[in-house]
C-alpha cells in the first residue's frame, strides 16, 4: 500500500459469504456480484464457508450413494 492508502474494510456478514460462495460452487456469479464480493467479503469467512460447502457437499454425495447402494 501506498502512504494514505486505508485497507479495505470488510463489512459482508457470514450469511452473504456463504451465499456468495454457495453461487460459486455452481459457477454462475455475475461479474457485478464477483467484485462486490472481492470488495467486501472477509477472506477469513470465504475460506470457512468454502471448508463448510466442500463438507455438505462431499456428506450429501455420500448420502446419495448410500441410498442408491442399499436399493
Amino acid at each position: 500500500m501506498t502512504d494514505g492508502q486505508k485497507p479495505t474494510q470488510r463489512k459482508a456478514s457470514f450469511g452473504a459469504t456463504m451465499k456468495a460462495v454457495f453461487w460459486s460452487f455452481f459457477g454462475v456469479r455475475k461479474r457485478r456480484d464477483y467484485e462486490n464480493d472481492a470488495a467486501h467479503l472477509n477472506p477469513v469467512h470465504v475460506i470457512i464457508a468454502g471448508i463448510a460447502g466442500a463438507l455438505i457437499l462431499i456428506a450429501l454425495l455420500v448420502v446419495i450413494v448410500r441410498i442408491v447402494v442399499a436399493q
